[in-house]
């Protein structure tokens, strides 16, 4: 007779109870909605009591394809999205779990249907007189260094190169990070812009001899009961950055 092998609990570890507990570390309410799409859906494709050490890599990757493979490229996205960091956190704790197969890639999203603006509707908006000079060199920036919105308002005096007409910026992508000590830290993805002579004119006259702090601030001061980072509060009129 031949000998029985126990299964270990991590083994023992169905589909189910690990789709459930990943989804219960999960602590905003919409981040759980948006993941139970996936997760969830997977779980009951393969079963409640399936043991998830015996799901196989290619099963998820047809189960993917099954469920989303004619979705909308942003949907397949991010369904792919929650099923890895789904599984990541099963191995993180010690369950045989199973990958994303490498053929079922992360799509490119579409191009955006926005159509883009003219180097000459820039010039005619910038020349309206109803513009402030902060909204222009704003539209002069971003259209100068094709930079994304929230790369620009993030930019400090400090980081401006105005002679080499340059500037570094996070990048999209940039996330703060903690050691597994707790020793806080932040990494992030740095890279240079460049603008033209348009900018360049407008950005003295935008700083008016400020010498640190935002680059684009409000018109008002913060109210009272408004929590601003230093960081974000220009030290020389108290002025929040524009976000």
């Amino acid at each position: 007779m031949p000998a029985v092998t126990p299964l270990s609990a991590a083994q023992r570890l169905t589909v189910r109870a690990a789709a459930d507990a990943f989804l219960d570390t999960l602590p905003n309410p919409n981040t759980v909605r948006a993941y139970a799409a996936g997760v969830g859906k997977i779980a009951l494709r393969f079963g409640e009591h399936r043991p998830l050490a015996a799901v196989a890599d290619d099963e998820i990757g047809e189960a993917l394809e099954a469920l989303w493979g004619s979705a909308a490229v942003n949907t397949w996205n991010a369904r792919r999205a929650a099923i890895l960091s789904w599984l990541a956190w099963c191995r993180e704790r010690g369950h045989t779990a199973p990958a994303v197969p490498a053929w079922a890639k992360r799509l490119a999203a579409p191009d955006s249907q926005t159509p883009a603006r003219s180097k000459t509707a820039i010039d005619r908006l910038i020349a309206r007189r109803d513009v402030g000079i902060r909204e222009k060199t704003l539209y002069r920036l971003l259209y100068e260094t094709t930079a994304r919105a929230e790369e620009v308002l993030t930019l400090n005096i400090e980081d401006l190169d105005l002679t080499a007409r340059q500037a570094r910026v996070k990048a999209k992508g940039a996330r703060a990070k903690t050691r597994r000590r707790g020793q806080a830290r932040e990494d992030f993805v740095l890279e240079t812009v460049y603008w033209d002579a348009g900018a360049a004119r407008l950005l003295p006259r935008l700083l008016k001899g400020r010498t640190c702090g935002p680059v684009f601030v409000t018109h008002r001061r913060p109210s009272p009961g408004k929590v601003v980072s230093p960081r974000d509060i220009c030290p020389d009129t108290g002025l929040a950055r524009l976000s």
